[in-house]
C-alpha cells in the first residue's frame, strides 16, 4: 500500500478528540491507538517514538544534571527525520524551559550562570539577561506567560496545568490546520490524545485524592456514627470518581 493510502487508512479509523477540558475520556484505548500506529511507515514510528522519548514526563530520569538533560534531548531531537515533528519536539522543549525558569524565579534562585547549561533553546540566553523581568521580555513572543506567572505564584497549580494543557493543544490545531491524511496529521492527532489522556486523568487523580481526604476526616471526627453531612459528602466523591 502506498503511503499516502496508508495515511488516509490510518486517519480515517481514528474517532475526532472532541473539545478538551470537555472530554471525559480518550476517543479510543491505548491499546486501540498502538494497534492504528502499526500503519505507520519504518522511519515514521521512529520519530514519533523519539518525540515521546523527548516529551513524556515519565519518560524523564531523576538525579541526572540540567546539562545532560539538554545534551540528551538535543540527541534524540537531532535523529529525528521529519522536520515538522524535530520543530514541534523544540517547541514543547522551549515551553517546559520557560516554565522551568519562572518556577526557578519564583523560588528565589538567582539568574543562571552562562556557563551553564541550564534549559534547552534559543530562549535561553533572553531568560538569562532578563531574568528580573517579568516575563523576561518574552510576552510577546509567548502570549501564555504573564498569566502563567500569575497562576504559578498565586499557587494555582491545577489553573497552571490548564494553561500550560490548552497552549499545547492550540498550538497543535494550528500547526496541524494544513496537514489532513499525512504522517503530520497522525503526529498531531496523538499530541491531542495524550492531552485528552493526561487531563482526564488528573482530574480522576484529583477525585480520589478529596475522596481518601473526605473519608479520613469523616471517619476522624464521626465517632462510632457516620453523621449525615459525612455520608453526603462521600456521596458526591464517589460521583465523582465514578464519573
Amino acid at each position: 500500500m502506498q503511503s499516502a493510502d496508508r495515511y488516509l487508512t490510518l486517519l480515517t479509523s481514528l474517532p475526532a478528540h472532541g473539545s478538551l477540558f470537555g472530554a471525559t475520556q480518550t476517543p479510543l484505548s491505548r491499546l486501540r491507538l498502538e494497534m492504528r500506529l502499526r500503519w505507520l511507515e519504518a522511519e515514521d514510528a521512529e520519530d514519533l517514538a523519539r518525540l515521546s522519548a523527548v516529551v513524556d514526563w515519565y519518560d524523564q530520569r531523576f538525579g541526572i544534571d540540567d546539562e545532560t538533560v539538554v545534551r540528551q534531548a538535543e540527541q534524540r531531537i537531532a535523529e529525528i527525520h521529519n522536520d515538522f515533528v524535530r520543530e514541534l519536539a523544540r517547541w514543547r522543549l522551549e515551553m517546559r524551559t520557560l516554565v522551568a525558569a519562572l518556577r526557578l524565579r519564583r523560588d528565589g534562585a538567582p539568574a543562571p550562570s552562562s556557563r551553564r547549561r541550564w534549559g534547552f533553546g534559543r530562549w535561553v540566553p533572553q531568560i538569562t539577561r532578563h531574568w528580573g523581568e517579568p516575563q523576561f521580555r518574552l510576552e510577546r513572543v509567548f502570549p501564555w506567560l504573564p498569566q502563567a506567572r500569575r497562576l504559578l505564584d498565586s499557587g494555582d497549580a491545577l489553573g497552571l496545568e490548564r494553561l500550560l494543557f490548552g497552549t499545547v493543544w492550540t498550538h497543535l490545531e494550528r500547526i496541524g490546520a494544513e496537514h489532513y491524511f499525512d504522517f503530520e496529521a497522525v503526529v498531531v492527532y496523538v499530541g491531542c490524545w495524550d492531552l485528552v489522556a493526561r487531563w482526564t486523568r488528573y482530574e480522576a487523580d484529583a477525585a480520589l485524592a478529596r475522596f481518601d481526604d473526605l473519608l479520613d476526616v469523616t471517619l476522624a471526627g464521626a465517632g462510632d456514627i457516620l453523621v449525615d453531612a459525612g455520608f453526603a459528602a462521600l456521596d458526591d466523591a464517589t460521583e465523582e470518581v465514578a464519573a
